[in-house]
């Protein structure tokens, strides 16, 4: 039979269950941040190698449109011709931004050997993966579970965790799975977090309503990748992203020669 005593240093503290929701709501939030973070790279690679494979061709459109609008204007003379010619003219990419566009594949000296080979149809250098690899994303999740800032308390630990979190997510962006198991031994060697000690109850209230921002805030990133028009190219084929972007290559070089035929139509009857 126990005592009152007994019962009483047996019943749980009343902070119990709010840690408990504290915990599990922290938990949730790192699942979500860690699913947000891999879409955000796949999105971004995707729209890097978008733009690497198609700039070219896409700029090679607008230039083409141009000269035939200037050819037309010239043969006319009409002045409404003369204003669509000085439109499309105005919508070429000066030179100074086709670099920015191109994301290295032009400098100085003009296109780099891979642009001229999409240009004319000669065989180019396999591009980079859209995604990182399975192990990498394994890897990736592993520490960012591990090593997570939100699992800490002390401010010293927060710090030492979001710098090392940061060094993970730039990794991960480059699908280094080198330098990710090299982070994990580092993280595995590194020095043991203290233990959590309970916090009081007005601290778990504040935490909970903190995460629960953190969440929206999350969940306004998610959205606006989602909607974006990146994201609906990778729903198109999610299995076989280079795929698509071949298909758009091909339509694209179809609409180039067209134009290409149109304008030199147009010179020849000048």
């Amino acid at each position: 039979m126990t005592t009152p005593e007994a019962d009483q240093s047996q019943a749980p503290r009343p902070e119990e269950r709010l840690e408990q929701a504290v915990r599990t709501a922290e938990q949730a939030l790192i699942e979500y941040e860690i699913a947000v973070e891999t879409f955000r790279v796949e999105v971004e690679n995707f729209a890097r190698l978008h733009e690497q494979r198609l700039g070219p061709l896409y700029t090679r459109i607008e230039e083409l449109d141009a000269e035939i609008a200037e050819a037309k204007a010239a043969r006319s003379g009409d002045p409404e011709d003369i204003r669509r010619a000085a439109e499309a003219r105005a919508r070429v990419m000066p030179m100074p931004g086709v670099e920015e566009l191109l994301h290295g594949w032009m400098d100085g000296d003009g296109l780099f050997p891979e642009a001229v080979a999409m240009l004319t149809d000669q065989p180019v250098r396999p591009p980079q993966r859209v995604r990182p690899s399975e192990e990498a994303r394994k890897l990736y999740r592993e520490l960012a579970r591990k090593a997570h800032p939100d699992l800490a308390q002390e401010e010293a630990e927060q710090k030492r965790r979001e710098e090392f979190l940061s060094r993970v997510n730039a990794a991960y962006a480059r699908g280094d799975e080198t330098l990710l198991r090299e982070l994990a031994e580092e993280w595995a060697a590194g020095p043991v977090p203290p233990e959590r000690r309970p916090s009081p109850a007005e601290e778990l209230y504040a935490r909970l309503e903190w995460l629960a921002q953190r969440k929206e805030l999350l969940t306004f990133v998610a959205r606006e990748l989602e909607e974006g028009a990146i994201a609906g190219m990778l729903r198109l084929a999610p299995d076989d992203p280079d795929g698509l972007l071949d298909e758009i290559a091909d339509r694209l070089r179809a609409d180039i020669a067209q134009r290409e035929a149109e304008l030199a139509a147009l010179l020849g009857q000048a």
